[in-house]
């Protein structure tokens, strides 16, 4: 991941959780005033097999489901769980999270294509149609909760407002739910839907697998960084920390957290964003 980052780092897109929003509200604008356009913007795979690929790219403004407070309120809280996995991983993992999310659910569509075919061969292309209306960028959002909850397993929400429920229960509780949902699809013979889930959770094990020992902030961390920029305003002008992936220091930016890394051989310091998600040097 971090040779990655040194050469594809600087094409990452920042806030991209606002970026997801925005083809949120852009879809549920046309939606509202044009909502014969949407059929031709959704991930219809027999389409874009004849000739309609810019559906690769479009489905990503297909609005999961009728525009409410409810749905309002989800997005500004999916908006504070993205922007927050942003500032910790850095912009290019969240990004790499993404995208990979999106690319799982595309290869999912054609993958559930093909099941159909084996299974029918001569489908009838409304089917796939009526497929398409399960893609959209629901699950991939919905995976942001998961990453977030395995983050910070032991931070709190306010359940329906008023009940204090630590993440990484609610984080159980979802995934057992999309295991469930999956499994009934499956039984249902609705290869769509199957291929959207799947997308998803694979997208969060695969992620997570890769990078198991990612940082949680704990309130000695928070401390820790508090007293590093006291230190820092009482000596400025020194740099005393640089990160060994990015180059960055604490003159660069004063809110970076530095620390060095036990299972690299010799004296490797890293920033917050790449503590856990270097490449151990052996």
């Amino acid at each position: 991941m971090s040779k990655w980052e040194k050469k594809f780092g600087r094409f990452a897109i920042p806030n991209l959780t606002l970026v997801l929003i925005m083809c949120y509200v852009a879809g549920y604008v046309l939606t509202l005033f044009a909502p014969g356009v949407m059929g031709y913007l959704n991930l219809d795979t027999y389409a874009i097999l004849h000739g309609q690929v810019w559906r690769l790219v479009t489905w990503l403004i297909a609005p999961p489901g009728s525009f409410d407070l409810f749905t309002i309120i989800m997005l500004f809280f999916y908006f504070s769980l993205g922007t927050t996995l942003e500032r910790v991983w850095g912009t290019w993992r969240y990004n790499v999270y993404i995208f990979s999310g999106i690319l799982l659910t595309v290869l999912g569509a054609f993958l559930s294509m093909g099941i159909y075919y084996l299974a029918v061969p001569d489908v009838s292309p409304l089917m796939f149609q009526w497929g398409a209306s399960f893609y959209s960028t629901y699950y991939v959002n919905m995976s942001i909760f998961l990453a977030y909850a395995f983050t910070f397993p032991n931070n709190q929400v306010l359940l329906m407002f008023v009940i204090p429920v630590k993440v990484k229960w609610l984080g159980i509780i979802y995934g057992v739910m999309l295991a469930f949902e999956m499994l009934q699809a499956v039984q249902w013979k609705l290869w769509f839907l199957v291929a959207a889930i799947a997308a998803s959770l694979l997208n969060a094990l695969l992620f997570f697998w890769q990078s198991k020992n990612h940082m949680h902030l704990r309130p000695k961390q928070i401390k820790r960084r508090a007293e590093f920029r006291q230190d820092l305003r009482r000596n400025p002008g020194i740099t005393k920390h640089k990160c060994a992936v990015c180059g960055m220091t604490d003159q660069d930016d004063p809110d970076l957290e530095f620390r060095f890394c036990t299972k690299c051989n010799g004296n490797y310091e890293y920033c917050q964003h790449h503590l856990f998600t270097h490449t151990h040097v052996k």
